[in-house]
Order: structure tokens, then sequence, then C-alpha cells
């Protein structure tokens, strides 16, 4: 699985965890979209590079982090074809992906430890979409 990965200077080094995290520990390709250092940058672009690798195919996921993983996700929603997803809890990951097929996993960097991010990480990468009844509501939020 291959999992395009961006984030703002306040996720920086967040990023950099996860994706040594991803690679090593849970076997997926990254794509890392940037940012690259710690020098402030505007979250909407790597919100928007994520959810347009994700929508071009160029990934098969993605995630996205600034400091609370409000303004990002909100970003990378405005990608036709993006659903992203703000979760702070395994629970939310696991839902995220059953019953929304969210396929752009946000993340608030100054608001979840890193511990509980490798939690939700794992549990949104490991999880499937349910279908079925899910696949119709689904459909109506690409309207």
């Amino acid at each position: 699985m291959k999992i395009a990965i961006g984030c703002d200077h306040a996720a920086f080094n967040e990023k950099t965890i996860l994706i040594d995290y991803i690679e090593n520990e849970l076997s997926c390709e990254i794509l890392d979209l940037g940012t690259y250092s710690l020098d402030s940058v505007d979250y909407p672009e790597y919100g928007h590079l994520v959810g347009q690798s994700v929508a071009n195919n160029e990934a098969d996921k993605g995630i996205v982090l600034c400091g609370s993983g409000i303004g990002i996700s909100i970003a990378a929603n405005k990608v036709p074809g993006v659903r992203a997803a703000l979760c702070t809890s395994k629970e939310h990951a696991i839902m995220s992906r059953k019953h929304n097929d969210a396929n752009v996993l946000a993340l608030g960097a100054r608001f979840t430890d890193m511990k509980t991010i490798k939690k939700i990480v794992k549990a949104w990468i490991d999880t499937d979409f349910e279908g079925g009844r899910h696949l119709d509501r689904r459909e109506k939020i690409e309207l």
C-alpha cells in the first residue's frame, strides 16, 4: 500500500516519526509531499497535495497533519473524491474506514500524543470499508 503524507511546520516532527513507523513497522510505501522543515508554511498547500495524490491514484490513501488537524482536513476535503476524516482515537479511525471509506486521515499534532497517533494510523490502515448500506451513503457524499 502506498500512502501519501503531508504536513505543515507544526507537525513536521510527528510526520518524520510517522514515516519511519509506517515504512518499518506497517510495511507501507510512503510518498512524502512535505513540508520538509520547521519553517513556517501554509497547511492548505499540503492538504491539497495529499488529496490530489489520492484522487489521482498516485497513492492508495493519504495522511495529513497540522497543529490541530482541522485546517488541513478542510483543505484536503476540497479535492473532489477525497473523504478526509480528522481522528482523535483508534475508534474514530476504525469507524471512518468501516462506514465512511475515509481515504485521507487527518491528525492534530498539538492535540494527540505520538503513542495515540500510531494506534490511530495502524487501525486506520488495517480497517476495510464495509460497503453495503454504507456504500449508498458514501456515494451521497460525492454529490
